[in-house]
């Protein structure tokens, strides 16, 4: 079957942690917005796709005036994001059809390469789901509610070996992403991922790229801006 790719890039957020005075999306990296970046990406990767860019209400016209002035072309379906990333990737959902290949990726993302784009699409084709995921270099700590204390996760010094982190595009059957969004909100829903497995799908893993990173803080747009010069 041959299958539609769709990317839903989610950009809903204010980027409150940023300090900055419009949302990290929007702010600029290598002359560009970050959000233009890593949408670039996914066309490079993948000529065909369409693009589904999830934005705060408030800042539409804003992205559309950007796009214009910029005279950056690309087709998109733009949706206004939900209360919660749950709601906004729900409310991506239904512009989607069954019979697709659709990832999920953080608008914050930029540095993904092309080809680690690829290849998740190419291995979604052929079964539920695929996560890029990183090896655990850190010692996890967990911090008791009981008394404030730093703990170290059991289990997790020993053998790290078994600890990941999971990145974006997380890619899926359309069919599969969208049965497991009809499920009700639940705040253990971290990523799409954590929703399509507890709706009893069993998901496959692919390591990612450390590169990868999301752009949160103004020392991860430094980061950013300092690979980006190095490529």
């Amino acid at each position: 079957m041959d299958r539609k790719k769709y990317v839903i890039i989610m950009a809903a957020g204010s980027g409150s942690r940023m300090g900055a005075d419009r949302p990290k999306q929007f702010l600029e990296l290598g002359g560009k917005a970050v959000l233009q970046r890593t949408i670039e990406v996914f066309m490079e990767a993948e000529p065909d796709i369409t693009v589904v860019t999830v934005l705060p209400e408030q800042f539409i016209g804003y992205w559309k005036d950007y796009c214009y002035s910029r005279n950056f072309i690309c087709p998109q379906i733009l949706v206004k994001g939900g209360m919660t990333r749950f709601h906004s990737v729900r409310n991506a959902l239904d512009r989607i059809p069954d019979g697709a290949i659709v990832g999920v990726h953080d608008g914050v993302r930029p540095l993904i390469t092309p080809a680690l784009v690829s290849r998740l699409y190419s291995l979604a084709g052929e079964q539920d789901g695929v996560v890029p995921v990183t090896p655990c270099i850190e010692t996890l700590k967990v911090l008791s509610e009981k008394d404030g204390v730093l703990e170290t996760v059991p289990g997790a010094s020993a053998d790290r070996s078994v600890l990941f982190g999971a990145q974006t595009p997380q890619v899926f059957r359309s069919e599969v992403l969208k049965d497991a969004y009809r499920q009700a909100y639940d705040t253990s829903f971290t990523d799409d991922a954590s929703v399509v497995e507890k709706n009893g799908k069993s998901l496959s893993y692919v390591i990612g790229e450390r590169l990868n990173i999301k752009i949160t803080t103004q020392e991860d747009l430094l980061l950013a801006r300092a690979v980006d010069s190095l490529r």
